[in-house]
Order: structure tokens, then C-alpha cells, then sequence
């Protein structure tokens, strides 16, 4: 039963984490292309009041003025939105899920005991140290050298190569699966933190001194900006990052630690072309396709890279298929993998987690009704998606994926 309320835990939270999360994205999105979109104002009246840029758009059946102050406003409004729940949301719902998902069983999903024999206490000490220690390290980066001259390129340049350390250790120490989504978590963490420690507080310090009457300090907003444009560049890649669990042709490549850094570089430099195009329709920015076609060029590269060599059906599996008569299943068409030749595969690679003492996920393999009923997702998570068996600690081979891809794709699944 416990994996039944995991399951529903999982789900619900996923839900949520999704929802707040395109809560989230899109008003950070929207905020960049607003700055990146806005004009002087024309009126005499919004120059007096202190605004600095103005936009014009119709959205919806209605037309919308938003305008962006200098620092301050003539005086605040009674009602001001202010924009963290929806950051700290979804940091919350992920970090659920993580512990649901991860964490809860690490023995199984976090461990893969051919990189890192840990316990499980220790592997998940260690990742939850990646969330806390690359905050600290980024942060230290954005205090030392965020206000220099040429500030900005020079924290890129360091957070890029504090990245690349991250995830080298992660693909080095933790299962693949795990250690893509444990890199993304830890720049959510960041930028989660951004918002909580920065943005926010400055905004309440900017808030507390207009109501005061005291002068605003510049720098509130300063800082405030640059971590909110540091998030929207981390975004694309920590959504990659999210999403390649899905994908295990990634996660499990012998380089699988350069495949994440090349994709998550290829979305930050889109996302340059995003925060870019908009200024440069208004003649301030340079032509930011470059950026565009770097990561098309990137995400084009990994492509061929990744793609499996051609090959015939393994002699395994060709010489498994041609005995298939003898197995007593006279009655299969010819190249049938009947049921007693996936039997001894299924005893070795999926009875652990998945037979008479174990039944993870509520899925039982250990008889022929089962087998047939749960066809579909034993070829999806075994051969198409690769998940299964769990960071391979069974040590499934690939001759042993074909012979079970060969048993689904000619019927035997539904006989």
C-alpha cells in the first residue's frame, strides 16, 4: 500500500509543482520582455511622475498600459501585487516531489552502487549539500564580483564553470536519471533563493523607505535586477534538466555529464535570443539570432552524437527467436519470443523489485496473466524509454532489451 500513496503523493504534487511552476516562468517571462520592450513616454505627465519606460499591448479583447517607474513612484498605490509566491510554490511542491520521487526510496532511485556505494543516508546528505552548497558558491560569486566592472560577464563565466563542476560530480556520483534532476533542483534552489533573499527583501527596503519619506536607494533595484535576469537564464536549462528523465538516451550516456552541460548551455543561449529580440525590434540590441543558432547548432550536434549505430537483431536474440518452436509454443508465428523464454530475463532483471516479496509501483511480473497485463509498460520502460531496470542494478544487457522488444512487437504480448 505504501507504493499506492507514493503514487498518488507523487502525482498531486507533480500537478502542483507544474501549475505554480508555468505560474512562475511566465510572469518572469513576461517581466524580461516587458524591460526589454519598453519606450520613453511621450506624455509630459508620466516624464513628470518619474516613469522611465512605457508599453503599449492588446491582449485578450482589451488594451493594457503598463508603465515602470525610476527607482520610485510619486506615492504607493493601496494595493500592490507582489510576485514571490509564486517562486517559492514552486520550490516547495518540487522539493516535495524530490523527496517523494528520490529521496524516500535513495536506495533505489538516487544509488547507483557501480558510480558511488553509499548508503542511503549518505547519498541523500550529499544531495541535498549540492542544493545548499551551489547557492552559497553562487551567491559568493554574485557578491564578489556582480558590482565590478564587467561584472556580468565575469559571474557568467564563474557560474558557467561552477555548473559544469556540479554536474560532472553528480553524473560522476549519483545514478544518471537522478543526477540530471538533482543539477536542475539545484539551480531552482538558486533561483528560488534569488528571489528570497534579493528581490524581495530589497523590494520591502525600497516599499519601507518610500512610505518613510527617505530617499530610495538605487541598489535595491540594481541587485534585484540582475538576480531576476540571472533566473531567466537559468530557466531553460533547469527545465531540460526536468524534463531528460523522460528521455534515458541522455542520462544514460558514458558522457552523460557533457550531454547535460551542452544542452543546458544550448537553452540559455536561446533564451539570450528570447530577452534579446525584443530590443532589438526597437534598435537597441544587436541581432540576437547568433544565440539562436548557436544552441539549434548545439541541440543539432548532440543529435548525431547520441544516435545509436545501426545494427541487425543481436545473435542473442536471433538465436533466441529460432528456438522458439522448441520451447513449446508450436503455435507462435515464426520469430515469437514465447513467454518461457522471457521468463528466466524477467526472474533475473525484474523480480527483485517486482515479484512475490516486492511489488513496486503495485506491479507484479512474476506470472504470465501479470506479464500480459503490464506488456505495454514493461516494452516502455525496459526497451523504448530504458528507465527500467532502475539505474541498471540488475544488469540487464541490451541483447536481453531486444529479445524483449522482439516478444512485444511480434504479439506474443497478447497471446
Amino acid at each position: 500500500m505504501e507504493s499506492y500513496y507514493l503514487d498518488w503523493a507523487n502525482l498531486l504534487l507533480r500537478w502542483a509543482h507544474v501549475i505554480t511552476a508555468i505560474a512562475w516562468i511566465g510572469s518572469s517571462f513576461y517581466f524580461v520582455f516587458l524591460d526589454s520592450s519598453l519606450t520613453p513616454p511621450v506624455d509630459e505627465d508620466l516624464k513628470k511622475q518619474g516613469v522611465s519606460g512605457e508599453l503599449w499591448a492588446v491582449h485578450g479583447g482589451g488594451f493594457y498600459h503598463p508603465v515602470k517607474f525610476a527607482v520610485r513612484p510619486p506615492k504607493l498605490p493601496a494595493h500592490l501585487h507582489w510576485f514571490y509566491w509564486e517562486s517559492y510554490s514552486t520550490w516547495l511542491t518540487g522539493f516535495s516531489l524530490f523527496t517523494v520521487s528520490y529521496l524516500w526510496s535513495a536506495g533505489t532511485y538516487l544509488i547507483d552502487k557501480s558510480k558511488m556505494d553509499w548508503l542511503p543516508w549518505q547519498a541523500i546528505t550529499v544531495a541535498l549539500l549540492f542544493l545548499a552548497v551551489f547557492w552559497v558558491l553562487y551567491d559568493l560569486i554574485c557578491r564578489v564580483f556582480g558590482q565590478r566592472k564587467n561584472g556580468d560577464a565575469i559571474v557568467g563565466a564563474l557560474v558557467l564553470v561552477l555548473v559544469c563542476v556540479a554536474s560532472w560530480l553528480a553524473c560522476h556520483w549519483f545514478a544518471g536519471r537522478a543526477a540530471f534532476l538533482l543539477v536542475g533542483a539545484m539551480m531552482a534552489t538558486a533561483m528560488s533563493a534569488n528571489v528570497a533573499h534579493w528581490i524581495i527583501p530589497g523590494q520591502r527596503k525600497v516599499v519601507a523607505s518610500i512610505k518613510a519619506g527617505e530617499p530610495v536607494d538605487p541598489i535595491h533595484g540594481i541587485r534585484g535586477k540582475q538576480r531576476s535576469v540571472h533566473n531567466t537564464y537559468f530557466t531553460l536549462p533547469v527545465l531540460f534538466a526536468m524534463l531528460s528523465g523522460h528521455y534515458s538516451f541522455t542520462y544514460t550516456h558514458p558522457q552523460n555529464w557533457l550531454v547535460l552541460i551542452a544542452m543546458m548551455f544550448a537553452g540559455a543561449a536561446i533564451r539570450q535570443f528570447f530577452v534579446m529580440r525584443h530590443g532589438f525590434k526597437l534598435g537597441r540590441n544587436p541581432n540576437p539570432l547568433p544565440y539562436a543558432l548557436t544552441g539549434v547548432l548545439v541541440i543539432v550536434g548532440l543529435m548525431f552524437w547520441l544516435a545509436p549505430a545501426p545494427q541487425a537483431s543481436t545473435p542473442e536474440a536471433v538465436g533466441a527467436a529460432a528456438s522458439a518452436p522448441a520451447a513449446g509454443q508450436a503455435d507462435n508465428r515464426p520469430g515469437q519470443i514465447s513467454y518461457a523464454m522471457l521468463q528466466p530475463i524477467l526472474a533475473q532483471r525484474c523480480y527483485l523489485c517486482h515479484g512475490a516479496e516486492v511489488q513496486m509501483k503495485n506491479v507484479r511480473l512474476d506470472s504470465p496473466a501479470n506479464v500480459k497485463l503490464h506488456a505495454q509498460n514493461i516494452y516502455q520502460q525496459v526497451v523504448v524509454s530504458k528507465i527500467m531496470p532502475m539505474a541498471n542494478a540488475t544488469g540487464i544487457s541490451e541483447a536481453e532489451r531486444m529479445l524483449i522488444k522482439q516478444w512485444f512487437e511480434t504479439g506474443a504480448a497478447n497471446q
